[in-house]
């Protein structure tokens, strides 16, 4: 199936002002990634489609700017920087809506989301290099894009009103905080039973609050090579010693280096829109959270590359 050919103007003009995505665009060589996509031609019968790398980079703009994708056709026709960042050159035909319903469709079909996220998220480690230290492990719920979405299911805890949902185990760097690992489950799972899905190889020392005690999660740890750091909720004391004390002197150097995951949980549903998934099922749900966990590694890369 023939595609499009995009790009052939400049895609900088005199006058047009260099943005934050022109910096992005040039954080890794996305060659591979392009012949990762190569697979894909999602397109209108008897229509060429359009190249799957500047589709990818435009899913990448609606999570950056919480965009459906009736706002992000609208958007990717009228900003610059926007056309720039996809390869898109000034004055020439966009994608509509419905061509990235298609190429969501595509990628869950091929599988890519996940695949995609790790291709990239290891160039940018070798770009952000650390020697690591350990790794943080936590999950957050995110509401369901309906009650009719079967795959999801409720979940609720303590106090908290129940929440159609699903779970999000994520597995982050506790230097660098780029995220190494990610899983999607139905809402009700359990966080220890279910930490080994979001387990990178070789974690070091592994930071979890409490919901993750217990040999499961233990020996899920211990068989990578790592070693578990999980938050007690009692501690065992002689009749001259405080409880609150000591449990807060067990747990505070956890819980330091464990807090730092919910800054990610925190820009991910206060910026990119992850307060609810967009779409019904549990593989579209797992392609969301790979498109906002690599957008995020891609900003949080730029961000320690530039104080570094």
């Amino acid at each position: 199936m023939p595609r499009r050919r995009i790009g052939q103007e400049e895609l900088f003009a005199a006058g047009d002002r260099r943005s934050s995505l022109d910096d992005l665009l040039g954080l890794i060589d996305w060659s591979d990634v392009a012949a990762r996509l190569d697979v894909i031609h999602a397109a209108a019968r008897g229509e060429a489609s359009w190249p799957p790398l500047a589709m990818f980079r435009a899913l990448l703009l609606s999570v950056w700017y919480d965009l459906s994708d009736v706002k992000l056709a609208e958007a990717l026709d009228d900003r610059m920087s926007f056309r720039r960042f996809c390869g898109f050159s000034r004055g020439e035909a966009t994608p509509e809506r419905t061509a990235f319903v298609r190429f969501r469709r595509a990628l869950v079909a091929h599988g890519l989301g996940t695949v995609l996220f790790e291709a990239i998220t290891a160039r940018l480690e070798a770009k952000a290099v650390r020697v690591k230290t350990g790794t943080i492990v936590d999950a957050t719920v995110v509401a369901s894009a309906s009650e009719g979405d079967g795959e999801a299911a409720w979940s609720g805890h303590r106090s908290r009103k129940a929440v159609h949902s699903y779970k999000a185990h994520v597995g982050a760097d506790a230097d660098t905080a780029l995220v190494e690992k990610i899983a999607v489950t139905p809402g009700n799972r359990h966080d220890g039973r279910c930490g080994e899905l979001a387990l990178p190889e070789a974690p070091g020392e592994v930071y979890a609050d409490s919901g993750y005690r217990g040999e499961v999660f233990a020996a899920a740890v211990r068989a990578k090579g790592g070693t578990p750091r999980v938050a007690v909720t009692a501690v065992w004391c002689l009749p001259h010693e405080a409880p609150a004390e000591k449990l807060a002197a067990c747990n505070g150097p956890i819980q330091r280096i464990r807090g730092r995951i919910e800054k990610i949980f925190g820009t991910w549903k206060r910026s990119y829109g992850f307060r609810r998934m967009r779409w019904r099922g549990l593989a579209k749900a797992a392609l969301q959270l790979s498109l906002t966990a690599t957008a995020y590694n891609l900003r949080r890369t730029a961000n320690i590359l530039a104080v570094g």
